[in-house]
């Protein structure tokens, strides 16, 4: 059995791993690298293993740097079957087909006003490419065996992170490997706790922020001092943020903020993503999987304006008093949210919100580290707004959280393999697990293939 990592080494993003045992090649997320040019660039260098001869994909959760390559990936050959969980096939026919179309309408703007070094910018693949893909899908239940190709049997555990994200373990021969893929917060106020895994031979563990510690403060009081703060400046809080997960938490949040008197109720709030909308829509078919009850969602649904046309979107930009925008996507690298901070990134009065972790080399990490002026669709806009970051907003578990979920485990695995980490949170991590825990950790780089 080999291992082969093709993203999520020295970023978060691009999330892939082929696992290998005979003929049989399995694939383990298949996402977008994100953040910097030459990560960017792998999107489109060849894939390292010809697609036609990957037998399987299974799934963690639905989130683009896990599952956005999934079309180009069937539009260059892959034909076997897609293994997820229920919900996070209803959240990728929602975020596969929005992202294609996103990439042919930002190709599209890029042509039209002459910004793109390519001539013409194509996209990486297409909204007809994505719904192509969707047909590969094979949703199976979490917490049930099934059979992945070959030999080779997985199950899925609950992650939770965001709906339907899950823990993957696969079996064969004796062996089994886990993959955390993205490991949610053990008292999240939507969604549960990540299920306990009591032991595994390898190990492929995630360390978005295996270097520090969400701030103890209730990020709900913080939410609420940086949106009332701003509308009594007169000005417009933009949050981006990812349309799966993180908008619907935020909107939770408004609508608690605005029940205990910490917002005006009468703060207009706005979701500028459709997607998002449709995304909130899946809490109530998926009750199960978060701690929310009917009630509860239905308020979190009615928590903002949705505003779907790029009409009303652009309408948004002319007005001139407070309101809360919230919009996709959550590192600034795309969507709806550019156009607002075109909008409105010169103004003092303004603040730009971040509700998770900024990747290195995108437009949030560089707006957290300072800038004056940021590019945005070849023009170089100045940033005046305050910019702020309420880390313990994530979806992901801590360094600390980590290492208590860790400590399920009745026995180290043989090997622990440390991904989904920039260099500093993954070494980070890996010395604590050895510190803490007495394990043997190890960072992969990219391409690094190793046997099991």
């Amino acid at each position: 059995m080999r291992l082969k990592f093709l993203g999520a080494t020295g970023t978060v993003t691009g999330s892939k791993y082929l696992r290998t045992s005979g003929e049989t090649r399995i694939l383990v997320d298949c996402g977008l690298f994100q953040g910097h040019k030459e990560l960017r660039l792998r999107n489109r260098a060849p894939f390292p293993v010809p697609p036609s001869q990957i037998d399987a994909v299974v799934l963690s959760h639905a989130h683009l740097d896990h599952s956005g390559y999934l079309p180009l990936l069937v539009k260059e050959g892959f034909r076997g079957k897609i293994f997820c969980s229920a919900a996070t096939f209803d959240l990728c026919r929602i975020l596969l087909p929005d992202s294609g179309h996103l990439q042919e309408e930002e190709a599209s703007y890029a042509n039209r006003h002459g910004f793109s070094k390519h001539a013409p910018a194509l996209p990486l693949y297409s909204e007809a490419d994505a719904v192509r893909a969707l047909k590969f899908f094979s949703p199976v239940p979490f917490d049930t065996l099934f059979t992945v190709a070959g030999e080779v049997q997985a199950q899925l555990a609950l992650a939770g992170h965001i709906l339907g994200a899950a823990i993957v373990t696969m079996r064969e021969g004796g062996k089994s490997i886990v993959f955390s893929g993205d490991l949610g917060r053990p008292n999240d106020p939507v969604m549960v706790a990540p299920a306990a895994i009591e032991s595994a031979d390898y190990l492929v563990l995630e360390s978005t922020y295996g270097d520090r510690r969400h701030d103890p403060i209730d990020p709900l009081l913080l939410l609420g001092k940086t949106i009332r703060e701003t509308a009594a400046r007169g000005g417009v809080t933009i949050i981006p943020s990812f349309a799966v997960g993180r908008a619907q938490s935020l909107l939770y949040d408004i609508h608690r903020l605005k029940a205990l008197g910490q917002i005006p109720s009468v703060l207009p709030v706005y979701l500028n993503s459709p997607m998002a909308a449709d995304t909130t829509a899946l809490y109530q078919k998926h009750l199960a999987l978060h701690r929310l009850d009917l009630g509860q969602c239905e308020a979190m649904r009615h928590a903002a304006t949705i505003v779907n046309s790029v009409e009303e979107s652009i309408a948004l930009n002319e007005r001139q008093s407070p309101m809360v925008i919230v919009a996709a996507s959550g590192m600034a690298t795309g969507g709806r949210v550019l156009h607002h901070l075109k909008a409105f990134a010169s103004d003092p009065r303004n603040t730009i919100l971040f509700a998770g972790f900024q990747a290195a080399g995108t437009r949030g990490a560089s707006m957290l580290n300072g800038v004056d002026a940021i590019k945005i669709h070849g023009q170089m806009v100045p940033l005046r707004a305050r910019v702020e970051q309420i880390g313990n907003l994530s979806a992901h578990a801590d360094a600390g959280e980590i290492v208590d979920w860790l400590r399920h485990f009745r026995r180290r695995p043989r090997r622990t393999f440390i991904t989904h980490g920039e260099p500093a949170a993954a070494a980070a991590l890996c010395a604590r697990l050895h510190d803490e825990l007495d394990w043997q950790a190890e960072v992969p780089t990219y391409l690094d293939e190793v046997e099991l």
